[in-house]
């Protein structure tokens, strides 16, 4: 019986793990390599029936519309801000939309009561033995679980170790992206406002939390760059020189960019994984088939982790069967979702002026702006969505 189950990161798709696994009996722990929960980060969003049903599911529903931010409305605007483009809340804010550091301290909360947390550490060796699996960990002692899902993102430590190399399975979709906080300069009170030059947004958003604060949010277009992922400083220049000598309020976004200390910066880039199973080692969320930005990742992480949970549990932990029946459900749903990720940057920060004009004038149209926001609600909701019964509960045990 693969009652222990190790699960690597803690963001979004990890807790959902646990949470369901942990009611169903397993015993469930979960790695992250920062010190605690991380805090902040951009709004996320939830839409359509599958969503949404699965949040009820999992009894997170009614908390996360008692936090929600009511959406986010976007604008695009000329140097001399003139409006040239409102985008409405449910656009980008979906049926349900919170802060993604809201939503994992409440995905945190809920797997609490079974669920071992481990901070600060992280995994560096996999190897599987007749009855599980031996880890070990950059600073605790070696251990064995009976299973292991990498739940850590676009750049799963857990993928790299058990399927190969990142380069194998991550593409680079032509686009950066950087967000972090600032002061509140244009009394923001709800929303983003954006600027775009050829291959470059930048935009500034009101915190639903602080009405002094706000988000930085940067796009640009760029081929893949050489950097070091843990070097901040450097990440930092590359913005500076991408965006040096805009106009707008660029000028004061790069300022206040010099003493951030919570900068996020990652390439837009997509992750496609041949399977999601290697024995008794499985990736759910962003590790297995993620976009960074635009292709409902958050979502999707969701939905998987409640169908890799019932599987396993419907299997009373063999892996082999649960795996297998988890992709066969999840991977058409989840490739659906993730083809978004594709177009964003291109929607974000088009090229040229030609095709800055052209997302302006197409979106303004009402009856096109209702066609995409219905055919969004289409895709997150293509799935045979099982319904696990109340009685798996406690097959593990």
């Amino acid at each position: 019986m693969n009652q222990t189950v190790l699960i690597s990161g803690a963001s979004i798709a990890g807790p959902a793990l646990a949470c369901w696994l942990g009611r169903y009996g397993f015993k469930p722990t979960v790695v992250e390599l920062a010190p605690a929960l991380r805090e902040g980060g951009q709004a996320v969003d939830f839409r359509g029936d599958t969503h949404l049903t699965v949040l009820e599911r999992m009894g997170v529903l009614a908390d996360l519309r008692r936090i929600q931010t009511g959406g986010s409305p976007m604008r695009f605007v000329a140097e001399n801000g003139r409006v040239l483009l409102d985008l409405p809340a449910e656009f980008a804010g979906g049926d349900v939309e919170v802060l993604r550091g809201d939503l994992v301290r409440t995905l945190h909360r809920h797997s609490l009561p079974w669920t071992e947390y481990v901070f600060g550490d992280s995994i560096t060796g996999l190897a599987e033995t007749p009855s599980g699996v031996r880890v070990e960990f950059r600073r605790g002692a070696p251990r064995e679980f009976g299973l292991v899902i990498g739940a850590d993102g676009l750049h799963s430590q857990v993928r790299r170790l058990a399927f190969g190399p990142e380069e194998r399975y991550v593409r680079h979709l032509g686009y950066y992206a950087a967000t972090w906080s600032l002061p509140n300069h244009l009394g923001l009170t709800r929303g983003s406002i954006g600027y775009n030059a050829p291959g470059r947004l930048a935009s500034i958003g009101a915190d639903a939390r602080d009405p002094g604060r706000a988000s930085a949010f940067v796009v640009f277009a760029a081929p893949e760059l050489s950097y070091d992922r843990h070097d901040v400083d450097q990440q930092k220049r590359l913005i500076v020189d991408a965006f040096r000598g805009l106009g707008w309020e660029v000028p004061r976004l790069l300022d206040s960019l010099r003493e951030a200390p919570d900068l996020y910066f990652d390439s837009i880039s997509r992750a496609d994984v041949d399977t999601w199973s290697s024995g008794r080692i499985g990736l759910v969320g962003d590790a297995a088939c993620g976009a960074t930005i635009g292709g409902m990742g958050t979502g999707t992480a969701v939905v998987a982790a409640y169908v890799l949970a019932g599987e396993l549990a419907r299997a009373r932990g063999d892996h082999r069967a649960a795996f297998g029946r988890y992709e066969s459900l999840m991977r058409g749903y989840a490739e659906g979702c993730q083809k978004g990720g594709d177009r964003t940057g291109k929607f974000l920060a088009p090229r040229t002026v030609t095709g800055m004009r052209l997302r302006d004038g197409l979106l303004s149209r009402p009856f096109l702006m209702r066609w995409m926001l219905k055919e969004g609600q289409k895709v997150s909701s293509i799935v045979d969505l099982p319904d696990y019964p109340a009685e798996l509960g406690r097959v593990a045990g």
